[in-house]
């Protein structure tokens, strides 16, 4: 428990009372009782400090207790309990962390971006029930999702949302945050039956305090910062040492649980009263609401006292109260019909702009860099924001010096607005795009149409992490545990400068690399055998990927997935696509004269050329082996097809979907337009599908697209 003001080291009568011979007499004739009843009186007033906020002893009496539990468990191990509060905090350190099955779906929730959205919401409840039904808003906590599992009162399992339906076993690191029961209090609420097993949902935070004493504390040391409390919740959740967890003051918020009938609750208003008594911390800023003005009014109240909380807040979620209402209402294919997240509009600062420098990003591109004098905005503070092109600075008209409005797009990535032009400073000068890349030199190219400048030498040190990075990943040529930090120190060392040397790598030079950081001995972490081995393991089979694989992997501009394999089927070979022209690449269905213009460019740059005949040189497979083969009905021929959001049912990949559609002769392309024949809509589909939406493009649902595979036909809609 944190330290309250008063400090008084004097006996206090609760105090006495935990220690007076009568108790001292029942721990010497009956340890296991005592234990007990310890667990209980903890359990009980950690229930008021974190779930009421109503401390009924001080922290030396609450210490007094652990303390005299910790002894006598100490004494007698065969009385040590895993839902002790003695063992919140642990030295395991987890290898990984295993995926779970959610009870049921969490799903996502639509959004209402103002106020005229969320009247339509409240319109089709209306509607739907020939009324206006009881709602109840509550405060939407920028937080990372939780589900916890309860076994006769007893915390079992606590796993992170993940794709909605499998998430990652976290039970270890959640049980050292202080307001989550370990054991339920026996008391519930009359007429409330507690089930045998249940399934809790909530948000996991950071309080605000925290997240700042953590970012000072990791720039005093030289390590991560992180963006905003969210991020910082969701990174502290991940800890494979649920010691370093339990140092992050996490919190939650509990507000659902999966399977509604599991208690004898019969309205969402009512079963948050039912989770407060039972132990869980639960939010006191809810409002049960009968009409449109009074979910107003909470929204506007929530908005105006966002910044006086001691937590992150970016809207109020508003439910349907009754279940039953709520049941039969449904969901849609991604959210509850019953239940709508009103966003808040983006915080807005100002700021002073001191400088607009250039990063250089793994394709080449330049993108020009607000440098602001740092400024909190929504809960974190800003320092940087991209400008995205030279255009994008003229049409603001940001010039160094000017002081600027900065706000963060969806409370997330920072971007500048604008200036205010008459605090403009009288010799500020439009700024212009270097004529040299500011990393290696070379000259700087901006195409015709293009709206980005692009240094398109391969070699140049500012692009060379991320195409590290980018060859190793999952969809390149997925070089398993090859991340930032072993590529940063890879590059750091003068190992590797770009992907031909991995393939010069072994796994005893690899085991001596040097990490960076010191273990408690002062010496010097090394990455190990074990770790090496498995490296070098890894790219070996990474030389038998297909050349699609490793035309994504060099990192072609507008070359994705899609793109490569376009290029792969029409020249099965980097020498046939070396040796095709511009026109003939632009005849490859999809390429067209940009982006054939571009893959030229770079097949045919020196430094470019000299990288691959390295890879071919070392054994990556530079071509694929074409054999002939019955394509089969292809009754998709001529349609396009666009896969967002995750196929949870099948558990298919959407790389595994769209290589079945293409099977059946569909084109898979990677975004949405007129052209589009249909958008397969996933769990947790996201703006393509509302793309579609607005341009009219067809949908299909998981189980749609299930069918249409089996049977290659299209489904009536």
């Amino acid at each position: 428990m944190t330290q309250h003001t008063d400090q008084t080291v004097t006996p206090e009568p609760e105090q006495q009372s935990l220690f007076n011979e009568q108790a001292m007499a029942a721990t010497a004739s009956d340890p296991a009782a005592r234990v007990e009843e310890l667990r209980r009186l903890i359990e009980h007033h950690t229930y008021l400090y974190y779930a009421k906020d109503a401390p009924e002893i001080s922290d030396f009496a609450y210490d007094s207790l652990m303390r005299e539990l910790r002894e006598l468990e100490h004494q007698h191990p065969e009385l040590v309990d895993p839902s002790s509060p003695t063992q919140r905090v642990g030295g395991y350190v987890g290898d990984q962390f295993a995926a779970v099955r959610h009870e049921q779906r969490m799903y996502s929730l639509d959004n209402a971006m103002d106020l005229n959205e969320l009247d339509e919401w409240l319109g089709r409840l209306e509607e739907f029930f020939g009324r206006m039904v009881p709602v109840v808003c509550e405060l939407k906590i920028d937080g990372s999702s939780i589900a916890l599992t309860y076994e006769d009162g007893r915390l079992v399992r606590a796993a992170t949302r993940g794709d909605g339906t499998t998430g990652e076993d976290v039970t270890v690191n959640m049980r050292t945050v202080k307001d989550v029961p370990l054991r339920l209090r026996e008391q519930g609420r009359d007429g409330v039956v507690r089930p045998g097993a249940f399934e809790v949902r909530g948000e996991v935070y950071m309080p605000k305090k925290s997240f700042d004493f953590l970012n000072r504390a990791a720039e005093a040391n030289g390590g991560k910062v992180f963006a905003n409390p969210r991020n910082a919740a969701a990174g502290s959740l991940r800890q494979k040492d649920a010691a370093v967890t339990a140092k992050r003051d996490l919190s939650t918020f509990l507000y659902a649980i999966a399977d509604q009938n599991a208690i004898a609750a019969e309205t969402q208003w009512d079963m948050l009263q039912w989770l407060s008594e039972s132990g869980f911390h639960t939010n006191p800023d809810i409002r049960r609401c009968t009409t449109a003005a009074e979910v107003h009014e909470f929204c506007q109240q929530a908005l105006e006292n966002r910044g006086n909380l001691p937590y992150e807040i970016d809207g109020v979620v508003v439910k349907v109260d009754s279940f039953a209402q709520q049941a039969a209402m449904g969901f849609t294919a991604r959210a509850p019909r019953w239940a709508i997240a009103f966003k808040f509009p983006p915080e807005e600062k100002t700021t002073l702009l001191r400088d607009i420098t250039v990063q250089v990003g793994r394709t080449g591109a330049l993108t020009p860099v607000a440098e602001l004098v740092p400024v909190v905005v929504a809960g974190s503070t800003v320092a940087r924001a991209t400008l995205h092109n030279l255009d994008e600075v003229h049409r603001k008209d940001v010039r160094v010096g000017d002081t600027v409005i900065v706000r963060k797009a969806g409370d997330v990535i920072p971007e500048v607005l604008g200036p205010i032009a008459e605090l403009r400073p009288a010799d500020a000068e439009p700024w212009q795009m270097p004529a040299e890349c500011p990393s290696c030199g070379s000259p700087v190219i901006r195409e015709e149409g293009e709206a980005k400048h692009h240094c398109i030498s391969i070699e140049c040190p500012a692009q060379a992490q991320e195409r590290l990075v980018h060859w190793a990943s999952r969809g390149a040529l997925d070089i398993d545990g090859m991340g930032d930090e072993i590529v940063g120190r890879l590059l750091e060392t003068g190992r590797v400068t770009d992907v031909a040397d991995y393939y010069t790598l072994d796994a005893v030079e690899l085991s001596m690399l040097d990490m960076g950081r010191v273990n408690k001995d002062g010496e010097p972490i090394r990455l190990g055998q074990k770790t090496a081995q498995k490296l070098v393991d890894a790219i070996q089979a990474s030389k038998e990927r297909p050349l699609a694989r490793v035309l994504f992997g060099i990192g072609m501009r507008h070359v994705g997935k899609t793109m490569a394999e376009a290029l792969a089927a029409a020249f099965p070979s980097v020498d046939q696509l070396r040796a095709a022209t511009e026109e003939q690449l632009a005849q490859v269905d999809g390429v067209g004269p940009k982006i054939a213009r571009s893959v030229w460019v770079f097949l045919h740059t020196p430094a470019n050329v000299e990288v691959l005949e390295r890879l071919a040189a070392r054994g990556v497979r530079m071509a694929d082996d074409v054999v002939a083969v019955d394509a089969g009905p292809q009754p998709l021929d001529g349609l396009a097809f666009v896969l967002t959001g995750s196929l949870v049912e099948s558990g298919m990949t959407r790389d595994e979907a769209g290589a079945a559609l293409k099977a059946l002769g569909a084109k898979v392309t990677g975004s949405v337009s007129k052209k589009t024949s249909y958008v397969v809509a996933g769990e947790a589909a996201g703006s393509k599908y509302d793309k579609a939406l607005k341009l009219g493009v067809p949908v299909l649902d998981e189980s749609q697209l299930m069918t249409l595979l089996e049977t290659g036909q299209l489904p009536e809609l």
